[in-house]
């Protein structure tokens, strides 16, 4: 019986394992939900935990909704590092691969991230504008590296502020309506950059 016991009982969650599993459920929620739609409450139960143990870790829903944010820009980041020494082109399509992947295998943490910037929040949006910001330097950065031609000037930087725009929107829609193959995908964002770098 002892043993039975044991075998049945839960591994106790480091602190940032338990983080991490909260972060994950705000993601799912704030993936299906407008921000004023998700109760804390909601959170702690899928979570199984108590209320006042969700606020330890996020005193306010503002601060929880906050770091679902941030949390998602860095591991956007993360994954979608540029690969040194590779032609434009190239640059190019590896870049949008790896973000397809993340879209893919993290669509709920995708979608809660751009429903940032409808929150009501000040403070939620500013965290949405530094991620996007991060993510606009990080593809100037791979460019600027590929090629000469795509120097860190006003034109290139507007042009990457409104590529991110479309890529959002098209990875958006494809996750809801996926008629299009992924490698058509790619293509089309490839030469929208493309275009959008050089005009």
């Amino acid at each position: 019986m002892p043993a039975n016991r044991s075998s049945r009982t839960r591994r106790r969650l480091s602190t940032e394992e338990r983080r991490e599993q909260l972060l994950s459920v705000g993601s799912r929620l704030f993936a299906q939900s407008p921000y004023d739609d998700v109760w804390i409450e909601q959170v702690a139960e899928i979570a199984g935990v108590s209320r006042g143990l969700l606020y330890h870790y996020f005193p306010t829903k503002r601060e929880f909704f906050a770091a679902v944010v941030r949390h998602e820009s860095e591991r956007m980041l993360r994954l979608t590092a540029a690969v040194p020494g590779r032609p434009l082109r190239e640059q190019i399509d590896a870049g949008i691969d790896l973000f397809l992947s993340y879209v893919e295998q993290h669509a709920e943490g995708f979608r809660a991230f751009h429903r940032a910037q409808a929150a009501g929040d000040p403070t939620v949006r500013e965290v949405y504008r530094a991620a996007l910001a991060a993510q606009e330097q990080q593809i100037l950065g791979a460019l600027s590296t590929a090629s000469a031609d795509t120097a860190d000037g006003s034109a290139t930087r507007l042009a990457v502020r409104g590529w991110l725009s479309f890529l959002v929107t098209v990875c958006l829609d494809w996750l809801d309506e996926p008629d299009l193959g992924r490698d058509e995908v790619r293509e089309l964002c490839a030469r929208t950059l493309l275009g959008a770098i050089r005009a």
